[in-house]
């Protein structure tokens, strides 16, 4: 498990904001008597099924652009992060709900014990949610002294089907024993959440792939799932329900963001754009995938760092991919993972090139970063061997939200929309191209307002492109 902090602003900085903060109105939350700075609770970011920190990259962008000091705000990466087929069965590469509750409660004791804080507040994203609720559920009033408020982004409280007929060992299984025992009345009036904390869940009206009433996105097409799309409520919270937003978008959107900032201030925030900084300082760590990292042995993720691995960083022209001057970073990956730090300037576009034993070299293309961030985590790729006769290979990817066709705008390399984005309701987040040519050109993706140039590369020389969206 792996904590990443936001890289501390200075001192005053901290103290000016802290206060701005104070006085519209948060004392809920803000203990009196404490300096503004260190009086603002800090928050703990917990990713969901397969997924890591990175995803909170915009979300924590937005606190700080509204004031909330950086120092205050950390994620936590879980390692081995999907959950098991049956909780009660191991299940090599795949964590319990124990092992989930186990980290995330480490975590907790490290945040507050780096903060000096005696509460924080968690918010969690899908199954992340999961972790948070056990961790309270189990951990009595112990828990709960350390935990202010909890926020649920499109946690599937009820399952994603509730049948207890189909795998009910699965965590993910309304009728099945985890989240029975999780939904069961906590007191009179029947509450499902854990009393002593805030809760708030945040959820799509109908557009969530995992809370439907039919099993398309759960390999059971056309089949119920006995889940309704309130599937992510619960009794006993504050409820929030926003129109048209997909299952990562009930954390990692502006809405959502609006949401969970209201909820822990009582105010709006002041704005849901990302405010610039001329400096930025760039970091964070470069994962494998598969057992311990080992090649054939699967392409989901692990988490884990990937020492060995050497990282290159180049700024590139935005509007051609094209490499301005030599290499600004060139390291090879310790222990730790960490790749940085980078200092660039908010306008620079970049490109990154993981190459590591067992995997393809991979280029990754991003916009300009307009903050600083520590979870700008990379993980190399493999090449399916479905894809080995293509000449290039590029994707798209949209890590904190889903491709939604129509609702969306799409394209890549000039095909609109892309391949392997089905109409309805979204819930793919990768479009991939398999090239006949390997021609040096740019390559570029459109998604809504943003825009990524990227250069082809070969893969016959086992190299493949991702053009990475921020948004």
């Amino acid at each position: 498990m792996t904590i990443n902090p936001r890289i501390t602003l200075p001192a005053r900085r901290l103290l000016l904001i802290g206060a701005a903060l104070l006085l519209g109105g948060c004392s809920s939350i803000f203990p009196v008597g404490r300096s503004a700075a260190t009086a603002v609770p800090p928050i703990l970011f917990v990713h969901g099924n397969g997924d890591n920190a990175a995803l909170w990259q915009t979300t924590l962008w937005r606190f700080e652009s509204n004031g909330w000091p950086s120092e205050r705000l950390y994620a936590v990466d879980m390692p081995y992060p999907l959950a098991r087929d049956d909780d009660a069965i191991a299940q090599p590469g795949r964590s319990s709900a124990a092992k989930s509750r186990t980290v995330l409660a480490s975590a907790v004791d490290q945040v507050l014990k780096t903060t000096g804080a005696t509460r924080l507040i968690l918010v969690a994203n899908s199954s992340g949610g999961y972790a948070v609720r056990n961790y309270l559920a189990s951990g009595g009033r112990a828990a709960a002294g350390k935990v202010s408020h909890a926020v649920l982004g499109g946690t599937p409280n009820h399952g994603v089907r509730a049948d207890a007929s189909d795998r009910p060992g699965n965590v993910f299984n309304g009728a099945g024993p985890f989240l029975l025992n999780l939904n069961r009345p906590k007191n009179a009036n029947g509450d499902e959440v854990t009393s002593g904390v805030e809760w708030l869940t945040v959820r799509s009206d109908n557009y969530d792939k995992y809370a439907q009433p039919t099993g398309e996105w759960i390999g059971a097409r056309g089949k119920p799932t006995h889940v309704s799309y309130e599937g992510p409520a619960l009794k006993g919270a504050t409820n929030a329900v926003i129109v048209g937003i997909d299952h990562r978008e009930t954390s990692f959107s502006p809405k959502a963001f609006e949401q969970t900032f209201r909820f822990l201030t009582g105010q709006s925030p002041s704005t849901l754009a990302i405010t610039p900084e001329a400096a930025v300082h760039l970091d964070g760590k470069v994962f494998g995938s598969g057992l311990d990292n080992q090649p054939g042995s699967g392409n989901f993720a692990n988490n884990l760092p990937l020492a060995g691995a050497l990282v290159e960083v180049y700024a590139v022209n935005p509007a051609t991919g094209e490499r301005r001057g030599t290499a600004l970073l060139r390291k090879t990956i310790g222990s730790d993972g960490l790749w940085g730090p980078l200092a660039v300037d908010s306008q620079t576009a970049l490109e990154f090139v993981v190459a590591a034993t067992g995997f393809a070299v991979t280029h990754v293309y991003r916009s300009p970063f307009p903050r600083s961030s520590q979870l700008v985590n990379l993980r190399p790729e493999r090449i399916a061997t479905a894809d080995r006769d293509g000449r290039a290979i590029v994707t798209l990817s949209r890590p904190r939200g889903y491709f939604g066709i129509p609702r969306d705008e799409i394209s890549l390399d000039g095909k609109s929309p892309p391949p392997g984005i089905p109409a309805g309701v979204a819930g793919v987040s990768q479009s991939k191209l398999v090239l006949a040519d390997a021609t040096s050109r740019p390559v570029t993706g459109r998604f809504n307002g943003e825009q990524i140039v990227g250069r082809i590369w070969p893969a016959a020389d086992n190299q493949v492109v991702v053009l990475e969206l921020t948004d």
